[in-house]
């Protein structure tokens, strides 16, 4: 029985040692210690023109599928979601792509 409760108490005082002791209380005093209103409030980031190409209806572009820029013109585009339906060259369907993977001419 002695044997026992010296093997639980050894067993919780290694597993204690293990644990990390005072990263909570540290963490806990500096984000106390820092006040809130001392930071700036986050400005929304407006939309770069050269991330986003100015397309219109009927622009001639190179559209990237399937890891190859294949030609195509443009059909619409949806600026709030940032896609653009193309028509390519030699097929009969419409596909709509990201802005990003379009190249303009």
């Amino acid at each position: 029985m002695t044997k026992k409760l010296l093997a639980v108490m050894l067993l919780s005082l290694t597993i204690s040692a293990c644990e990390p002791a005072g990263t909570e209380n540290n963490s806990n005093a500096n984000s106390n210690a820092k006040p809130a209103a001392s930071t700036p409030a986050p400005a929304t980031p407006e939309p770069s023109p050269s991330v986003k190409p100015q397309l219109k209806i009927g622009d001639k572009v190179k559209v990237t599928i399937n890891g190859t820029a294949t030609d195509a013109t443009v059909v619409t585009v949806d600026e709030k979601s940032g896609k653009v339906t193309v028509k390519v060259e030699g097929q009969k369907e419409e596909k709509t792509v990201a802005i990003g993977d379009v190249i303009k001419n």
